[in-house]
């Protein structure tokens, strides 16, 4: 096939120069300002007043925070599934389909060709950062590998469609990248996840695969089931040209082994991508834990919200003219596929501000209190990694909840559900659990001093089972594959009782 990647160069080489002379908080407010601009006679834009919107402080003051039951009360329901002119100018002819992680329940997150146009935008320049760190890169000069959901779409309304993310985005491709593209459609338009699953790793050895991209939970799976099928445990044997391996969605901590030794004798690299149904928000331009570049010209708005503050009745809402390193923020956005002030239910930490580089820290249904303890998501995916690496393993998914007191004076105390590479014995439990609750101490002093002599909080409790499981719950949840993730943190108590009985079925206590 033909190699594009020398235009590819050419393309790098103007994206470069845009970037290295970009002033980050300028591209934010224009971009914002041409949001604006472009909605001021659709409902909302009338009903907020955006003719009268000169800056962001004119914003922030006529438009406030709202999540997505709001948006939905407020704007899509009565019009539903032809949301036109409601939020965005024109017709939104995709609505991708998500659900909350925690709560289950099913979201239709407006999609428009122009919110399309900037993710294949956000797309090229993870392969900008690419040929940048490998010069000598041929990326294209073979074929890119999406693990996603089925691209079948449902018909809502005419002219109006919806499904996976990762379905549009197959189906809205531009025709130039098709010829790049895999799985092919018949493979692409599979629902039944397992038996997708057995024909992707059967039939992609046998493709020219440079890159190869997913949520790391669904690449695992693919990575077992090319060991099972095909007898191939590593990269270089199933992919011998790969080059880039993109992974994002969930913390990359407690994958970071399997993905390593995966790709032991390869030339490929890993970088990190924070896509999102709402837009797509940040790539690494660097290395592994050097935080991800935020995109700040690409038809998205940003603010940043101090995770305490997020539900009080006057927030600060901060932009990138006034964020600070090292303070946990709630994202919210407002895109050009209709989404204004929109909390987006993730939370972040920068560590840069020119240019713009975050750590993604967690959802913010991630924060464990139940005790007062005061867990981030960013702190427990990062005793959990600790715990694996104390015993020689490495995590493939797993979820904490609390568990509560049964008794008088009996303590509460957390139980995560782990599920490891290797099946783990019950003195490697236990080491688990010691390095588990000391990683979790030395970081968080709240939950230090609740666990001390075990008054305001027990140990944590492991309930380690065997490699398969999740993806069995998720299975029996009807959320197996494509975008779905495993809930970390789960604070719904039906949900985490369901977990807990799928273990106890599972022979694990």
């Amino acid at each position: 096939m033909l190699d594009a990647t020398r235009l590819l160069r050419l393309y790098a080489r103007r994206r470069r120069r845009q970037l290295a002379r970009e002033d980050p908080v300028r591209a934010q407010e224009r971009t914002l300002l041409r949001l604006v601009r472009q909605a001021r006679q659709t409902r909302f834009g009338r009903d907020h007043g955006f003719a009268g919107i000169a800056s962001v402080a004119d914003f922030q003051a006529r438009v406030p925070l709202r999540r997505y039951e709001g948006f939905w009360a407020d704007y899509w329901r009565s019009a539903f599934p032809d949301l036109a002119d409601q939020t965005w100018p024109g017709p939104v002819p995709y609505l991708a389909v998500t659900s909350g992680t925690t709560s289950g329940v099913t979201k239709y997150i407006p999609w428009t060709m122009a919110m399309n146009r900037a993710n294949v935008r956000a797309g090229l320049d993870v392969l900008v950062h690419h040929v940048t760190a490998r010069p000598a890169s041929r990326v294209l000069g073979g074929k890119a590998f999406m693990l996603g959901g089925s691209s079948d779409l449902a018909y809502q309304a005419p002219g109006v469609r919806s499904g996976d993310l990762s379905g549009i985005a197959v189906v809205t491709q531009p025709r130039w990248v098709r010829s790049f593209s895999y799985p092919p459609r018949a493979i692409a338009l599979m629902t039944d996840w397992e038996a997708k699953i057995d024909r992707l790793a059967a039939d992609s050895p046998s493709q020219d695969i440079r890159v190869l991209t997913g949520t790391p939970s669904w690449l695992l799976v693919l990575f077992d089931r090319l060991a099972a099928r095909c007898g191939v445990e590593h990269a270089v044997d199933a992919y011998p040209n790969l080059e880039l391996l993109i992974h994002g969605g969930v913390h990359f901590g407690p994958y970071h082994r399997r993905f390593e030794a995966f790709l032991a004798g390869s030339h490929a690299e890993l970088r990190e991508v924070y896509p999102a149904s709402e837009g797509f928000i940040a790539v690494a331009d660097r290395g592994t834990g050097e935080g991800l570049r935020l995109i700040v010209d690409n038809g998205l708005f940003f603010e940043f919200v101090p995770l305490g503050e997020l539900d009080a009745a006057r927030p600060t809402r901060h932009w990138l003219a006034t964020v600070e390193p090292d303070v946990n923020y709630a994202v919210v956005l407002s895109s050009c596929a209709g989404l204004w002030a929109y909390v987006l239910g993730d939370t972040v930490r920068f560590v840069e501000r020119r240019p713009p580089r975050l750590l993604i820290t967690g959802r913010t249904s991630y924060w464990l209190s139940a005790f007062g303890e005061h867990l981030i998501g960013e702190e427990i995916e990062a005793a959990v990694t600790t715990a694996a690496a104390s015993v020689g393993t490495s995590v493939t998914d797993y979820a904490v909840g609390a568990l509560f007191p049964e008794t008088p004076g009996e303590p509460g105390r957390h139980l995560f559900v782990v599920e490891c590479a290797e099946c783990m014995g019950e003195r490697h439990i236990e080491g688990f659990a010691a390095a588990l609750d000391r990683a979790l101490a030395e970081a968080n002093d709240d939950y230090r001093a609740h666990r001390q002599d075990d008054l305001g909080m027990a140990a944590p409790r492991i309930a380690a089972v065997p490699p398969g499981s999740f993806a069995e719950w998720m299975k029996r949840r009807g959320k197996l594959g494509g975008q779905h993730k495993v809930p970390r943190v789960i604070t719904d108590l039906e949900l985490f009782e369901d977990l807990r009985a799928f273990a106890a079925g599972r022979g694990v206590d």
